[in-house]
């Protein structure tokens, strides 16, 4: 989509603004109120977002409208942004900041919530296309970072879109830098600078390279001079701080739980550690005890063995002094005869 630098012919009320921009259009009713007032600016963002040209756009019509400057209840707050284009197209688009991490849930919950808009009695073919389109003040998938990512139903293995009916998209604002040639054809990593500009200054310069930006920046500072627009902006930003106080303690606390479950986890790793040293320690001992009653039954064996052995010396002993005694026997009976015979020879 080529877009010339064209001079509006509406007041350019940018000239006397300076400084910085107390209201970012991330401010969600700021975005809100835009898209609202400003049919020319949500026109040329919608081309952007589409990659349509703006002849393309027909009509661009805003189906669920609040009342601009009125008391808004934050919990009760409908914070996306509904359009019927040309008639045939329902397109969801929603500003979050905040990181719920319920995005992927939530925006399918929109779409598919949008999708059922077949009327009782109409054929299904007649339903209307679907687009839902989240510009995100954080990175949905820090794995996978793209600055504008596409999403489909598509066949798993060839890649065949099961229908072109439903689409997701989402804008990472934090990721201009992973702009393709594409997204800055179609001026998408301008309108994600506009939103995140941060001075009146930047937003001239951005307004300058695109009338639809100039459209929006003109109108944005129109709001900005609103008083009760202004306030229902900075009740916003005050909902944002204490979500993002509550979030910051949320995760200050999961943080400290975390390091407890790790402290945890060593503790019983220490813990299976020395149960595995008793457990060795046990086998240690019961291999000692089996190795002593070894011992003690090789020792009785020897015992028993070394009493076999006094018992067969005695027995010897007592054998050796029967022999010699036997002996003395026999010598005294030979004594005997031999003073016999000389006592014969004698007479």
């Amino acid at each position: 989509m080529e877009k010339n630098n064209l001079t509006m012919s509406a007041p350019n009320f940018l000239e006397d603004a300076t400084g910085p921009v107390t209201i970012r259009l991330t401010n969600d009713y700021l975005f809100r109120a835009l898209l609202q007032r400003n049919n020319k600016a949500l026109k040329g963002l919608v081309c952007s977002l589409l990659h349509l040209e703006p002849a393309q756009i027909q009509s661009a019509v805003i189906t669920n409208p609040i009342e601009l400057g009125m008391a808004i209840d934050e919990k009760t707050f409908v914070l996306d942004v509904k359009v019927v284009l040309n008639d045939n197209v329902i397109l969801n688009l929603e500003m979050q900041v905040i990181n719920e991490h319920n995005w992927p849930e939530r925006s399918l919950s929109y779409l598919c919530r949008a999708f059922g808009n077949v009327n009782a009695g109409e054929d299904y073919h007649k339903v209307k296309s679907v687009i839902q389109i989240g510009l995100l003040d954080f990175t949905l998938f820090p794995q996978y970072p793209e600055f504008y990512a596409t999403y489909q139903f598509l066949n798993i293995r060839n890649h065949t879109v099961y229908s072109d009916k439903l689409r997701l998209s989402v804008v990472d604002l934090t990721h201009t830098d992973l702009a393709t040639g594409e997204d800055r054809q179609y001026h998408i990593d301008k309108w994600a600078a506009l939103f995140k500009a941060t001075t009146w200054e930047e937003i001239k310069m951005h307004a300058q390279k695109d009338e639809y930006i100039q459209e929006a920046s003109n109108t944005i500072y129109q709001l900005s001079q609103d008083e009760n627009v202004r306030m229902q902006c900075e009740a916003r930003d005050d909902y944002y701080r204490r979500q993002r106080s509550v979030q910051h303690y949320i995760e200050e606390q999961e943080a400290q739980l975390a390091k407890k479950d790790s402290r945890i986890v060593e503790l019983d790793a220490t813990i299976k550690e020395r149960d595995s040293l008793i457990a060795d320690l046990d086998t240690g001992l019961r291999e000692r005890d089996s190795l002593i009653a070894q011992k003690e039954s090789d020792l009785k064996e020897r015992d028993s063995l070394i009493a076999q052995k006094e018992s067969d010396l005695k027995e010897r002993d007592s054998l050796i002094a029967q022999k010699e005694s036997d002996l003395k026997e026999r010598d005294s009976l030979i004594a005997q005869l031999r003073a016999e015979m000389e006592r014969l020879r004698g007479n």
